[in-house]
């Protein structure tokens, strides 16, 4: 080798050697231009439930924060599977994210036999709110308390409503069957606020529904509340005994809580999961916010993603074991 060929070399080594050194200093592309267009948000059940109520409310300042629209893309379906399995699916680049119950990880596995999505393929990114279900008849139907309720269920069998197979007032009204060994015969809707006027129009007498839908209406009239499901009684119906308040045997120590959910298709970069996961818990402890869903019945939780991971598989193992006790299984 000449030394002229060897100096080209020496510069040659030199300049890539630079080249890869400014690579490495400069952060990833994709974190550093995200997000550069909109982000949608996926919910996997009707316009006008809990989740949706949420979004709407965070999303105007999520935007403001991250300065791109938020764009909520409802994808009902399956108990929610149809959502989830299109944001499992698809690519982890930060634009596309999943809010809904945590049943969409916690009871679906556990329910349906043919599951179109790996609960694997969801990373959680945080527990927005926690909220109960409300029991919930048309005043019509001539029931004011659970046990009123129940006598009319032993005496003959009639339908409920709930927001769909699997999603958590069904599962809230199968728990309470199993426990106070009654029968009632389940009409499941597309989401809980079509289930609500169902109710309100007499299709159906009661249901088990989501306490943020129905507590517009109960305050109107249309509809009577019968008990919550929790632990405590709501602050917007204090009035409303929980199921382990009513006194009717087989109800003590009765709870059926659930959460809405923030999920990233798995293997979103980290550094976008946190600025996403930041602005959305940023929004949700806005006073106003706060405010506003306490007055529609839910509690702000806005965790981290470990802690979200931790809850959701506690209440798996608590809701599998139900799902099996109850016999729950869905095609």
């Amino acid at each position: 080798m000449t030394q002229a060929a060897g100096a080209r070399r020496m510069a040659l080594k030199t300049l890539a050697a630079a080249g890869l050194a400014l690579l490495a200093a400069l952060p990833a592309w994709g974190q550093a231009a995200w997000p550069d267009r909109p982000i949608r948000v996926v919910l996997p059940f009707p316009p006008g439930g809990p989740s949706d109520m949420v979004m709407r409310l965070a999303a105007e300042k999520m935007q403001a924060a991250l300065k791109q629209s938020i764009v909520i893309d409802s994808k009902p379906g399956a108990g929610g599977n149809l959502g989830a399995a299109e944001v499992a699916r698809s690519t982890p680049d930060g634009y596309t994210w999943l809010w809904g119950t945590d049943t969409l990880v916690t009871v679906n596995p556990f329910v349906y036999k043919k599951l179109p999505y790996k609960v694997d393929d969801l990373q959680a990114v945080s527990i927005g709110t926690q909220f109960d279900q409300t029991l919930v008849c048309n005043p019509a139907f001539g029931a004011k308390t659970l046990a009123e309720m129940l006598a009319k269920a032993k005496a003959g069998a009639f339908n409920y409503a709930s927001g769909g197979a699997g999603v958590p007032g069904h599962l809230s009204m199968e728990l309470l069957k199993s426990s106070l060994g009654f029968d009632m015969v389940h009409v499941p809707y597309k989401g809980p606020a079509p289930a609500a006027q169902d109710v309100i129009g007499g299709q159906v007498p009661c249901g088990f529904l989501a306490g943020p839908t129905v507590l517009p209406h109960i305050r109107s009239g249309r509809l009577v509340a019968l008990a919550v499901s929790g632990s405590r009684r709501s602050p917007t119906l204090p009035e409303v005994p929980t199921v382990a308040e009513t006194g009717v045997p087989g109800a003590a120590g009765f709870v059926s809580e659930f959460t809405l959910a923030l999920f990233a298709p798995r293997g979103t970069p980290e550094a976008i999961v946190q600025r996403f996961r930041q602005a959305f818990v940023d929004a949700l402890k806005s006073p106003d916010v706060i405010e506003k869903l306490r007055a529609s019945d839910q509690v702000v939780v806005g965790s981290t993603p470990a802690e979200a991971t931790k809850l959701l598989a506690a209440d798996a193992k608590k809701w599998g074991a139900v799902a099996q006790r109850i016999g729950l299984g869905l095609d």
